[in-house]
């Protein structure tokens, strides 16, 4: 009887020990408002700064100050993974003519080779970006008339579809159209597929390149027309210089091999369209663009010289 009086108290002494114990002390006011302040910023850098400072000067509140931390990165997750998930609805929801977004561009140049002259340029770049596809259409006119006569009319479109694979890896198609008859064609008509890679991606530089077979027909000035086979190369580069300076280089290459046109295998042509371009932001939504072009035709027509340049300033418009 004795024992179970002496288990009963001991029993009652540890409980009322526990219920004694003080709970997990209240975190200073000067703390959680420090740390309230950096998260309202939303900057995760700064509130785990804030946060790190919070525990070496208040080593006794370490368990508070990490619950405070963690639900800030849980909302924060939540948030972003509502966001995404908002913005692929809303691409997911998006009529064929939506989420178009581009540049619009007008200036002048000035050119060498078929001509010497200065004149007035017109381009138009169109991009629509989803969830794994993305659309790119390009188009520019450069026209000229001197003493009433035209000294250089070319237009240039051309459309590209592409898949992302992956993060790197895409597949893509391209179709274009030009018409120089200064060159010596009224129409020259590529399509093409392939894959293409980035080779970098980062917030100041972006390299992709691209390869695939192709097929072109072109009709010549003089009434000929040509078909080919052909294999394409493509070269994008974007780097971003300074905040407001950006330098572009985007090379195609065409190389006509054999095919079953009979030109083709009497006369291999190589087609190089390299442009350079140095952008600079004048506001936000007005960049100041200077670009220079080389246009190489290993086998022009009669009276075409194979290599023109055209360098180009214009004010670009993105909307």
């Amino acid at each position: 009887m004795r024992v179970s009086t002496l288990v009963l108290h001991a029993g009652l002494t540890a409980l009322t020990a526990v219920a004694a114990t003080p709970a997990m002390a209240e975190l200073p006011e000067p703390v959680r408002a420090m740390i309230d302040a950096a998260i309202a910023t939303g900057d995760e850098a700064k509130v785990a700064a804030v946060v790190e400072a919070a525990r070496a000067t208040n080593p006794d509140d370490d368990d508070a100050i990490d619950a405070m931390f963690a639900d800030f990165r849980t909302a924060r997750r939540e948030r972003a993974e509502q966001e995404a998930a908002a913005r692929r609805e809303a691409i997911l929801q998006a009529g064929l003519l939506d989420r178009w977004e581009g540049k619009g561009q007008i200036g002048a140049f000035q050119s060498s080779g078929n001509n010497d002259n200065d004149g007035v340029t017109a381009a138009l770049e169109l991009q629509r970006i989803g969830i794994d596809w993305r659309h790119k259409l390009r188009t520019t006119v450069d026209y000229q008339r001197s003493n009433k006569t035209t000294t250089r009319e070319q237009y240039f479109v051309s459309y590209e579809p592409r898949f992302d694979i992956n993060p790197r890896l895409f597949a893509f198609g391209l179709g274009q159209y030009e018409r120089d008859r200064f060159q010596g064609f009224y129409g020259r008509y590529a399509v093409s597929a392939g894959l293409g890679y980035q080779v970098l991606e980062k917030e100041n530089i972006q390299l992709s390149v691209k390869a695939g077979p192709a097929y072109r027909f072109t009709e010549f000035a003089d009434g000929r027309n040509e078909e080919s086979l052909a294999a394409l190369a493509g070269i994008d580069f974007d780097w971003q210089l300074a905040d407001s300076i950006k330098l572009t280089q985007d090379t195609d290459f065409v190389a006509e091999g054999g095919g079953a046109a009979t030109a083709i295998i009497d006369s291999q042509t190589t087609t190089l369209n390299l442009v350079t371009g140095l952008e600079a932001d004048l506001i936000d939504w007005l960049t100041a663009r200077l670009s220079y072009a080389v246009e190489y035709d290993s086998n022009p027509p009669p009276g075409a010289v194979a290599t023109d340049t055209l360098t180009r300033f214009t004010l670009v418009y993105d909307f």
